[in-house]
């Protein structure tokens, strides 16, 4: 479920190619998460590193998560016996 949210969140990612050559990628809806590279390889590949450690961040603290596409994440706290 979370590869399929960080896959479909991704997918809407925007990039940009600066003028020294490095691009840039951003998530819109998701505050925060970016990225830069030397090629959109790159710039892809620390984007969903940040992503990833946006949405543990996010988890932790009880925050809500973007909906989109129709994909949710929903944390429950479970009780440890």
């Amino acid at each position: 479920m979370i590869q399929e949210y960080c896959q479909n969140a991704i997918a809407r990612a925007e990039y940009k190619k600066l003028d020294d050559g490095t691009w840039f990628a951003e998530i819109p809806g998701f505050q925060g998460v970016w990225a830069n590279g030397e090629s959109i390889e790159a710039c892809r590949q620390d984007l969903w590193s940040v992503l990833e450690e946006w949405l543990v961040m996010k988890i932790q603290d009880g925050d809500p998560l973007p909906c989109f596409n129709g994909l949710s994440l929903h944390v429950k706290e479970v009780a440890v016996a």
